[in-house]
């Protein structure tokens, strides 16, 4: 009776275990397992737009799944970056975050996410920087120039802008801040008509995309004067850095970062993170390091974690100092 009672008991127990394996799910062991997405905050063209596409075509080999980009340009990357913030924690929604991730805090008085609870780091993929460009024409040479020039004539000097809180905006406004000179900001729609402006001297200086300038600078149809980057770049060697040309300590970078949803599982974030190293080692990825000024970078979530902050806090000094708001 004892045996039959016992038997019973572990058939019964048997039961109940293999109905909790068949309900529940195997733990994303599949993934992945259908499309995924990787939403850009930009219109299809640009740098960020061109990053996350040649990532997405490395990372599908790898990973063996389909992965497509999703262009939701608006309200200065909160439209795209909001769409994320709201999507399921499942790995298959993913955001090409940028620079303007870590000002947006400072421009905005409310935004309809949080920037660090809502999101997962996944990867830090790349940093950049941007060229100070001026007319061939122009008498300004170097750093040194563009200082001595601005302090002789206060408020004369002009830059253009395009798109406020833009790398391209900040990186003009800390050099100000940090060369003790006044320039008059101009702002544009983007950076070709800006450098329309430059070419034909209605402006004196860019503070402007590698993308948008280096074919002109090569050229000779622009006169690149420094880099913004923190060090030397093997793109452009024989640029100095703004720090070492006469502001010590300026840097300015864009950098670009893929993020999960918050709570994506761990597992899911370490693929994801592995996979996205190797594809910054492609031969499409060095490609676009030298026509985009890169430096391919893929380090573990917790790196982007700290970088961001660090890029979030440095910012909003200059943004409060200079008292730029989204109107």
């Amino acid at each position: 009776m004892q045996i039959r009672r016992a038997t019973k008991n572990l058939v019964i127990l048997f039961g109940f275990v293999a109905c909790v394996v068949l309900a529940s799910p195997p733990a994303f062991a599949a993934y992945p397992d259908r499309i995924i997405r990787i939403v850009v905050p930009f219109a299809p063209g640009g740098g960020t737009d061109v990053i996350a596409r040649t990532l997405a075509q490395e990372m599908a080999r790898d990973l063996g799944a389909s992965i497509i980009i999703e262009n939701k340009p608006g309200a200065g990357t909160i439209i795209g970056t909001q769409s994320v913030a709201a999507s399921a924690p499942d790995g298959y929604t993913l955001l090409m975050g940028t620079f303007a991730n870590a000002v947006n805090p400072s421009l905005n008085a409310k935004l309809p996410y949080d920037a660090h609870k809502d999101f997962a780091a996944v990867a830090l993929i790349a940093r950049s920087f941007n060229l100070v460009v001026v007319n061939p024409a122009s008498p300004i040479k170097s750093i040194a120039d563009l200082i001595a020039v601005a302090k002789a004539e206060p408020n004369k000097l002009s830059y253009g802008t395009y798109g406020t809180g833009t790398s391209a905006h900040l990186a003009g406004e800390l050099f100000k801040h940090m060369a003790k000179v006044n320039l008059t900001t101009v702002p544009y729609k983007g950076a070709a008509p800006a450098i329309t402006d430059l070419l034909g001297g209605q402006i004196q200086v860019i503070f402007t995309t590698v993308a948008s300038a280096a074919s002109l600078v090569a050229a000779g149809q622009l006169r690149a004067v420094a880099v913004t980057s923190a060090e030397r770049s093997p793109a452009f060697p024989e640029l100095p850095t703004v720090s070492e040309a006469g502001v010590p300590g300026n840097a300015a970078e864009a950098w670009y970062g893929l993020y999960a949803p918050a709570k994506t599982p761990p597992e899911v974030i370490d693929l994801l993170n592995k996979s996205a190293a190797k594809a910054v080692q492609s031969e499409a990825f060095k490609k676009l390091g030298v026509n985009e000024g890169l430096v391919m970078v893929a380090e573990p979530p917790e790196a982007l974690d700290r970088y961001f902050s660090v890029e979030e806090a440095r910012w909003r000094k200059v943004i409060q100092d200079a008292g730029i708001k989204i109107e």
